[in-house]
C-alpha cells in the first residue's frame, strides 16, 4: 500500500489511497442491515455505493436510491413500489421478478439488465437507459418510457397496456407478442 504522504513526482500533489476496508458480513446503512430478504422500507440509500450486492427478496418499498450505484446488484424479487430510484445505476443488475410499481426511475442506467418478469407498472421510466435488457413478460402497464434508450432491448410478451411511450431509440428493440392496449406511442408497426 502506497504511503497516504507519498507526492506524486513533479507535480507537488498527494497520491490519494483508498485505506478503507469493506466490513465484513452485511452493510448496515440508515438503521438497514442489507442482505438478502432485509425489510427496510422508507431507508435512504441515496448515493450509496451498493455495487454487486445480494439484496434478493428485499423489501426496499418507498426507499430512496437517487443516484445510488446498484452495478451487478442482485435484486431478484426485491420490491422497490413507491421507491426514488432517479439517476440510479441499476446497469447489469439482476431484477427478475422484482415488484418496481409506482417508482421514479427518471435517468436511471438499467443497461444490460436481466429483468424475466419484473413489474414496473405506474413507473416514471423517463430518459432511462436499458440498452439490451432482457425484459421478457414485464409488465409496464401505465408506466411512462420517454425520451429512454431501449436500443436492442427485449420485451418478448411484455405487457405495455395503458403505458405512455415516445421519442425513444427503439434500434433493434424486439416487442414480439407485446400487449400495446389503449397505449401511446407504442410500435404497433415494429
Amino acid at each position: 500500500m502506497a504511503d497516504p504522504m507519498q507526492v506524486t513526482p513533479g507535480t507537488g500533489y498527494r497520491i490519494i489511497t483508498d485505506t478503507d476496508d469493506l466490513p465484513e458480513g452485511p452493510q448496515t446503512i440508515d438503521g438497514c442491515r442489507l442482505e438478502p430478504g432485509a425489510s427496510c422500507p422508507g431507508v435512504d440509500l441515496s448515493h450509496q455505493d451498493l455495487s454487486g450486492m445480494n439484496l434478493n427478496g428485499t423489501d426496499l418499498s418507498g426507499a430512496r436510491l437517487v443516484r445510488a450505484n446498484l452495478h451487478g446488484a442482485l435484486l431478484k424479487g426485491a420490491t422497490l413500489t413507491g421507491a426514488d430510484l432517479r439517476g440510479a445505476d441499476l446497469s447489469e443488475s439482476y431484477l427478475q421478478g422484482a415488484t418496481v410499481r409506482d417508482a421514479d426511475l427518471t435517468g436511471a442506467d438499467l443497461d444490460y439488465s436481466r429483468m424475466a418478469g419484473i413489474d414496473f407498472s405506474g413507473s416514471n421510466l423517463t430518459a432511462v437507459s436499458m440498452e439490451a435488457v432482457w425484459a421478457n413478460k414485464a409488465r409496464l402497464v401505465g408506466t411512462t418510457l420517454v425520451a429512454a434508450n431501449l436500443s436492442e432491448a427485449k420485451f418478448y410478451n411484455a405487457d405495455l397496456a395503458n403505458a405512455t411511450l415516445g421519442d425513444n431509440t427503439n434500434r433493434f428493440t424486439i416487442w414480439e407478442g407485446v400487449h400495446m392496449e389503449n397505449c401511446t406511442g407504442c410500435p404497433v408497426d415494429w
